[in-house]
Formats: C-alpha cells, sequence, structure tokens
C-alpha cells in the first residue's frame, strides 16, 4: 500500500538516480492504486491517453503486480542501501580504533603532538652524564664567582675528564631541614630557630621545604611545602627534650628527598652533633648519602672543648658531621658563638646559589656499580690568592 501523499496527477518521485526519473501518476486522492477494466496507471513518457489498448486479463494481473511491486521493491532497495552503509561503517570502526592505538604506540611519529611540561616538573634522562655542584672560597672563606669552564679539571679515578657543560645559574633547590630537639639542644634552640628563619630568607619562590625533627625518634613534622611560614610555627610549637637519634633523623631525610621536584637538593642539618639513640649506624648512614644525590651542609651548635658537660656521643659530633658533609660537597659550619647562628645559616643560603654546576661524560663507560673517585682542581686565574674548591668526592657507577 501506498499513503494518500499527493494530490490527483500530480506526480511522486519514488527512485532518482543522474540517468533517469521513474514517476507514478495516480488518477485521483486514494491510498490505493485504482484498477480499471478499460485504464490503468501508466508510466510518463508513454502515449498522451496512456492507456492500454489490449484487454487482455493476464497481461492487466501482470501490470498491475508490477505497479505494485516496483515502489515497494524501490523502497527496500533504498533501505538496503542505507543498511549496508551503516554495516560497513560499523565493520571500519575496530579497524580504525585499531589505527588509533598504533599512533599511540608509536611515539615517533612526526605528526605526533608534542607533550607539555608543567612548571616545575622534573625531567629525567637516561644518558651517561655526571653532574657536579661545586662551590669555590678565598683564605677568608667568601664566595668566589665569575669563573669560567677552563679554570676547572676534573678527574675521575686519576683520569681527566673533558666538561661539556658548565653553568652559573640560580636554580631552585629542594631543601630538607633537620631540626635537633634533643635535650642537649635546651640552651640553643632558640637561636637554632633564628638561624632556620634567616635561612628560609634565601629561598627563592620556586623552592620547595620539609622539616625533620628529632629528638630520641626522628619524625617528619612537615613534607615539602612552599610555605616558609608554615615551618615556623612547627619549630615554634616543639620544645627540646630526650635523647637524641641524629643517624635516624638523616636516614629519614634522605628518603624523604626521595620525592623531591628540583633536581638540585641539599640538606640543612642544625645539632650539636651528638647521636646515642638511633637504630642506624655511622655505616648505614654513609653508604645512603653516598647513593643520594644530595649536598649536606650542617650548622654545628658544638659546647667548648673545655666543657664538663660534653658527653662522649658530644665529643665525636663534630667529626660525624664533617665526614658526611664533605663526601656530598657541603660542608660544616661550626659555631663558637649562638650570636653567629643567624649570620651562618644566611651564608649557606648564599653558597647553594652560587655554584658551578660541571658536566662530564665519564670515559669509563662500565656500567659496574662501583664507586669513583672524583677531584677538581683549579686554574686560578692570574692575581688571586689561593682557592678552595668543594665538591663531591664521587659517584656509583650504574649498573646496568
Amino acid at each position: 500500500m501506498l499513503t494518500h501523499a499527493a494530490r490527483s496527477n500530480r506526480p511522486i518521485k519514488l527512485f532518482n538516480t543522474a540517468q533517469q526519473v521513474i514517476e507514478l501518476v495516480f488518477g485521483k486522492p486514494s491510498d490505493r492504486i485504482p484498477v480499471s477494466p478499460s485504464r490503468a496507471a501508466v508510466p510518463v513518457g508513454r502515449d498522451v491517453e496512456g492507456a492500454v489498448k489490449r484487454d487482455v486479463p493476464g497481461i492487466r494481473v501482470l501490470i498491475l503486480s508490477f505497479r505494485i511491486l516496483l515502489p515497494v521493491c524501490l523502497l527496500a532497495l533504498q533501505a538496503g542501501s542505507s543498511f549496508a552503509a551503516q554495516s560497513a561503517s560499523d565493520e571500519n570502526k575496530p579497524k580504525d580504533e585499531a589505527r588509533r592505538e598504533e599512533v599511540k604506540k608509536d611515539d615517533v611519529r612526526r605528526d605526533t603532538p608534542g607533550v607539555s611540561i608543567k612548571p616545575r616538573q622534573l625531567i629525567r634522562m637516561d644518558v651517561d652524564l655526571a653532574l657536579l655542584n661545586v662551590t669555590v672560597t678565598d683564605p677568608y672563606n667568601r664566595l668566589v664567582t665569575g669563573l669560567e669552564p677552563d679554570n676547572f679539571r676534573v678527574f675521575e679515578d686519576n683520569i681527566e675528564q673533558e666538561v661539556v657543560t658548565f653553568s652559573a645559574e640560580d636554580v631552585p633547590i629542594s631543601i630538607g631541614v633537620i631540626f635537633d630537639f634533643s635535650g642537649s639542644m635546651s640552651n640553643k634552640v632558640g637561636k637554632a630557630r633564628e638561624a632556620a628563619v634567616q635561612f628560609f630568607k634565601t629561598a627563592n619562590q620556586q623552592d620547595e621545604f620539609f622539616l625533620v625533627s628529632f629528638n630520641e625518634r626522628a619524625e617528619l613534622s612537615s613534607s615539602f611545602t612552599n610555605s616558609v611560614e608554615d615551618l615556623q610555627s612547627r619549630m615554634m610549637l616543639t620544645a627540646p627534650r630526650g635523647r637524641t637519634a641524629l643517624l635516624d633523623a638523616l636516614y629519614l631525610g634522605l628518603s624523604q628527598m626521595r620525592g623531591a621536584h628540583n633536581a638540585k637538593r641539599a640538606l640543612l642539618i642544625l645539632s650539636d652533633g651528638g647521636d646515642n639513640h638511633s637504630r642506624y649506624n655511622e655505616s648505614d648512614i654513609k653508604r645512603l648519602v653516598k647513593e643520594a644525590d644530595t649536598q649536606l651542609y650542617a650548622i654545628g651548635i658544638f659546647d667548648p672543648i673545655g666543657s664538663r658537660n660534653r658527653s662522649p656521643e658530644e665529643l665525636a659530633g663534630p667529626s660525624l658531621l664533617s665526614e658526611v658533609t664533605e663526601m656530598t660537597g657541603g660542608r660544616v659550619f661550626n659555631v663558637e658563638r649562638l650570636e653567629e647562628l643567624p649570620d651562618i645559616a644566611s651564608k649557606i643560603g648564599m653558597e647553594l646559589r652560587n655554584q658551578y654546576v660541571l658536566g662530564y661524560r665519564p670515559s669509563n663507560k662500565a656500567h659496574d656499580a662501583r664507586w669513583r673517585k672524583v677531584k677538581i682542581k683549579l686554574r686560578a686565574p692570574k692575581g688571586l690568592p689561593p682557592l678552595s674548591v668543594f665538591s663531591k668526592t664521587g659517584y656509583y657507577a650504574p649498573s646496568h
């Protein structure tokens, strides 16, 4: 059946191609094709009258059937074409998805958009490039800046290396403060807090800090933060008491530094240097310090040598702090008078901002996980007094 969709003698287009237009004409408005014994609907383009001259019943039935089936077949053909097109589209979807997966896996395609790097995001590259943070001072312990790459010679296991990168820029730093709140610090903690505050004043906006406080146990008082005020308030709320677990605090600080966001890293230790309550021993910490790419600085708040209040642990404190800091390129600043604490802390902050960074590719390409000794010698410019250089004493080669 065809719906009543057209007026009398108006053609309804059922199929249209670039070559042919087939139309049917209805004699009167109706939802059926009229069957007349003398006249039938005829295709457009025949004679003017459009009547079938021969009145043969078989032929009329055949023609009538053809007229009825023709539009039905055309509609079915159109519907079948749409379904076939949809099916082909559905079959191509898995292929298109497979192509997209291949593009994702192929990270060297030239038409792949670049990956944006977020601010302060750390990028790690697996290359054989050794980097050294270097501090240079004069005989009065003042920082020497303005040197050139030719002023430095780098030796690894007594073999001179070629310096391929050189910079002297102030870069963001990740810093951990290791603060001694043991009972032996009772008369020193006030000035030690002032020193920490003065150190924070030398920071840049991109720097990040964390705080480890310790007495008979070490704890993380504040994880990485850019809020210096938060660290200051936490230091003010802690009172000195108990014994001293300095080595445990160093272990906790070096472990926390693994989550740093900046490539340059340092620990600042404020302590009287005595350890009498740690689970870790000196060998454990020295091994960890060698493995960590972190500079250690310490402010040693030691009692006078002749003081009767010094315990055996406190007597050994200066040498312990000297060993662990010097192997990283840092230093210990001994405090003779508590009034000097803030100035010394500020000096350490300025030193971290005025270091040279030397890069070289080791001539020894073996990945044997062995310790490589590093030494830096200076070719001082003419007219300068003898200079001192501080850098880490070595590193462990990669294992694979």
